[in-house]
C-alpha cells in the first residue's frame, strides 16, 4: 500500500503561517518576534533541509527501511511474517496508533541524544542557535541531522511496522513540531498533561539553565515525564531563547558548522585520547580541565551553593553544621 508523506502538503502551509504570524507581530505589540535577517538565514536552512532530506530520505527508505523490513519481515506462504513468527503488522486504524506511539518513543530518544551527545549536538544547535523562538524557527533544521536520524527509528520497521507506514508517521511528527513555535498560544489546561504543547517547547527552546536540556517529546509528553525530563512552563521566569554560546552570524554555512569547528578546536587542547573522544562524544560542555561545565554540572553547583546559603543563614546547633 502506497501513501504519501504528509510534509509535502505541509511545506505550502509553513510558508503560509510563517507570512501570517509575521504580519500579526509586526502589526500588534511583538515587533521583536522575529529578525529579518535570522528569518532569512532561518528559511534558507529550510530551503537547503528540503533540497537535502528528499534525496536522503530516498536512500533511506530504499536502502535502509525496505531492506530491513524485507529481511525481518519475509513472505511465507503469501504472507508476511516476523522472523519472531508472527504476522507482520497491517493498516488497521489501531496499528496506525501503535506506530505513532513507537515514532514518538523514537522521537524523545533522538531529540533527547541530540542535546546529550556532541557531536549530535552540533548538527542540531542549528535549530537552537536562534534567539527568536517563532514559526521562522521552525524550519531552522540542520542538514546532519537526516544523515543519523533513520538509525533511531529502523527498529520500528524490524518489529513488523510497514516502512511506508512509518513515514508517513514522521511527517504527522513533524508537522505537529512546527506548530509548537509560536508564543501566541497559551497554556491549553487538561491538554498539558498528556500532549507537547507551545509552552512547553518554549521551555525546551529556551537557555535559562533550569530550563535546558527540558521537553524532548514529540506530541506526547509522557516520555518526558517517566524519563525525568519534563518541565512546565514558569510564567515568572524571563525566558531568553536560543543557545549559551551562539554562531554570532546569519551566514548559513557558520550556522551549519561553527560547532564542529568548536569541537575541532577542543580536542586541540589535550592530546590524552579519552579527552579527545569526550570532546567529540561527550556531552556539550564537557572539558578535561573545568574550564566549561555541562549542564549537570553546572545545575549541581548551583544545588551546593543554595544549599550552602541556607546554611548560612539558618540558625542550627554547631553539631549539625559539622556534620552537614
Amino acid at each position: 500500500m502506497d501513501f504519501t508523506n504528509p510534509l509535502i502538503y505541509g511545506v505550502p502551509c509553513f510558508l503560509g503561517l510563517i507570512l501570517l504570524e509575521l504580519t500579526y507581530s509586526k502589526t500588534h505589540d511583538h515587533k521583536d518576534l522575529y529578525n529579518w535577517r535570522d528569518l532569512f538565514s532561518s528559511v534558507g536552512m529550510g530551503l537547503g533541509s528540503a533540497v537535502v532530506a528528499p534525496l536522503v530520505k530516498t536512500i533511506t527508505i530504499i536502502l535502509l527501511f525496505s531492506f530491513v523490513y524485507d529481511f525481518f519481515n519475509p513472505m511465507v506462504d503469501g504472507v508476511r511474517t516476523n522472523i519472531m513468527g508472527y504476522e507482520s503488522f497491517g493498516y488497521a486504524w489501531y496499528i496506525w496508533i501503535l506506530c505513532m506511539l513507537a515514532d514518538d518513543f523514537s522521537y524523545y530518544w533522538f531529540h533527547r541524544q541530540n542535546h546529550m551527545v556532541r557531536f549530535f549536538w552540533a548538527a542540531h544547535i542549528v535549530h537552537h542557535s536562534s534567539s527568536n523562538f517563532n514559526l521562522g524557527t521552525a524550519v531552522r533544521n540542520g542538514w546532519f541531522t537526516i544523515f543519523y536520524k533513520p538509525l533511531f527509528y529502523v527498529w520500528i520497521v524490524v518489529i513488523g511496522f510497514p516502512p511506508e507506514m512509518l513515514v508517513v508517521c514522521l511527517g504527522i511528527e513533524a508537522l505537529w513540531q512546527f506548530q509548537l513555535h509560536t508564543v501566541f498560544i497559551p497554556k491549553l489546561g487538561f491538554v498539558e498533561k498528556i500532549l507537547n504543547t507551545h509552552t512547553m517547547h518554549q521551555v525546551h527552546h529556551a537557555c535559562n539553565i533550569e530550563y535546558m536540556d527540558k521537553n524532548h517529546g514529540g506530541f506526547l509528553n509522557v516520555f518526558d515525564r517517566i524519563f525525568g525530563t519534563w518541565k512546565p512552563l514558569d510564567e515568572s521566569i524571563d525566558i531568553s531563547y536560543g543557545v549559551t554560546k551562539p554562531p554570532a552570524s546569519y551566514n548559513l554555512w557558520v550556522i551549519l558548522t561553527h560547532e564542529y569547528s568548536d569541537i575541532w578546536r577542543d580536542m586541540k587542547k589535550s592530546k590524552n585520547l579519552k579527552h579527545k573522544f569526550m570532546y567529540v562524544f561527550g556531552p556539550p560542555g564537557w572539558s578535561h580541565d573545568g574550564s566549561t561545565k555541562t549542564v549537570k554540572q553546572i545545575r549541581k553547583e548551583m544545588a551546593l551553593e543554595h544549599l550552602n546559603a541556607i546554611d548560612e543563614n539558618s540558625p542550627q546547633p554547631f553539631g549539625k553544621k559539622i556534620r552537614r
